[in-house]
């Protein structure tokens, strides 16, 4: 399986100056492989230095001198490590916080060796209270579990190439749109961890995913219990456990625990965040750009990792999965889980924002799925069911906002009528590129 953002690590290869690269996202999200299948393509040797499967490789962290940390590595591992020519991957380096804080002297004494460090339970080490990270030498990449185009890349490839073919002068007709639907509601129902969607090519049934669903599901929770001494798990296990219940709505404490304070959960909540399993759509005024300087810091939503983790979690009824309309699959959960999913999936790989959502300040109701930038243009998007579904807070916006465009993201086919543009669910990967052609076209 390919994923996007071996593009971005091969423009860092290629860079004379380059920063070792910290690679963070949650648990089973890929890492580990796309390292390592970028590594054989482009260098000479991938040394692999795993400190889960080998710990006694943390031994030769215990110098902060780079030369003498490769010289008990190569020894060890039975290979060289050159720079320019060899990759050194760190995996699960926060089982060696000694490695982590080696980072900064492979910059400073090895600038032409290439190193990739990554984590799956990096942040438990990172808010340590006596940890220092050194900070501004490394870069940070995130990522994501596979984008619906990721998947149908993987799975379709043909299917693939003629999806990055529409848009607003060629788009899709009638028989390829209802095609591309049918292959969003079997992604809404695998989703995209590395391991359901290679399971869902092998296997006939779609019942081997939702296994391995599970499978991640529980291994998420065991790895609370290993850090029961750095917060309370309890708290932990009840944020994760009821948080699927909760996407896409704005988050009430009480609702989580009605016994419990807020100030208890928080650090909980904020801990699972940080580790990708759960990300929070915040509220903003979009009062103008950049759009992060006007969020409401007391008012956001959930979002899930994972579209097919969710349907799992939530018991989604399959006898009725794929005749439904994708709105009103668990009330439009899903949808709004594949949007934001998407919209995470489709951002730069170095940053880590929140996404946003808006809602009215005064003056009546109105609340709008979620806000986005496209160049400098602050863009609305409402997920809506079928070609009639009231637009009524989107118009609101462009009115109150005098915005430009405004994005529906719904089953209609992809049209653009005034200022309205409706992009089918499988077009959303390409929102950048016609956003901008229909803005174009409009001027």
């Amino acid at each position: 399986m390919k994923r996007h953002l071996e593009k971005e690590l091969l423009a860092w290869k290629r860079r004379k100056e380059h920063l070792p690269i910290l690679l963070r996202g949650a648990r089973q999200v890929g890492k580990t492989y796309l390292v390592e299948e970028f590594g054989k393509a482009h260098f000479e040797n991938v040394a692999l230095v795993d400190f889960e499967n080998r710990p006694e490789l943390r031994t030769a962290f215990s110098t902060r001198l780079p030369q003498e940390i490769l010289t008990k590595l190569e020894f060890a591992l039975r290979e060289p490590i050159k720079e320019e020519k060899s990759l050194l991957f760190l995996d699960e380096i926060q089982l060696c916080p000694e490695a982590l804080m080696s980072l900064r002297y492979f910059k400073e004494q090895m600038p032409g060796l290439h190193v990739i460090a990554a984590g799956s339970l990096l942040e438990f080490l990172l808010r340590e209270e006596d940890f220092s990270f050194p900070v501004g030498r490394v870069e940070f990449l995130y990522l994501h579990p596979l984008s619906f185009l990721e998947y149908l890349q993987a799975a379709a490839p043909f299917v693939a190439a003629r999806l990055l073919s529409f848009d607003l002068q060629n788009p899709p007709g009638e028989l390829e749109h209802k095609e591309l639907l049918k292959w969003v509601r079997r992604y809404l129902f695998v989703g995209g961890m590395p391991s359901a969607v290679k399971a869902s090519l092998q296997e006939s049934s779609l019942l081997e995913p939702q296994r391995i669903h599970h499978r991640i599901l529980q291994a998420y929770e065991s790895d609370f219990g290993k850090y029961a001494k750095r917060t309370q798990h309890k708290y932990l296990q009840m944020i994760f456990q009821k948080a699927p219940a909760m996407v896409a709505q704005v988050l009430k404490y009480s609702r989580l625990d009605g016994e419990t304070r807020s100030r208890e959960l928080k650090p909980a909540l904020d801990l699972i965040c940080h580790a990708g399993l759960l990300q929070r759509i915040m509220a903003t005024t979009a009062s103008g750009l950049p759009l992060h300087a006007h969020l409401k810091e007391d008012r956001f939503k959930l979002l899930y990792l994972d579209v097919g983790l969710l349907q799992t979690v939530t018991k989604v009824d399959a006898t009725h999965f794929f005749d439904e309309e994708i709105l009103q699959i668990n009330a439009g959960m899903l949808a709004e889980q594949f949007v934001g999913q998407e919209l995470l999936a489709c951002s730069p790989p170095y940053q880590n924002s929140p996404l946003l959502f808006w809602e009215r300040t005064g003056g009546g109701p109105a609340e709008v799925d979620f806000v986005t930038t496209v160049g400098s243009t602050i863009i609305p998007l409402e997920v809506k069911a079928g070609a009639t579904g009231s637009l009524r807070s989107l118009h609101s916006f462009l009115a109150e906002k005098k915005g430009q465009l405004g994005v529906r993201v719904s089953e209609h086919p992809l049209t653009l009528r005034d200022n309205i543009l409706s992009i089918p669910f499988y077009l959303l990967g390409r929102l950048d590129q016609l956003v901008s052609q229909a803005i174009g076209r409009k001027s």
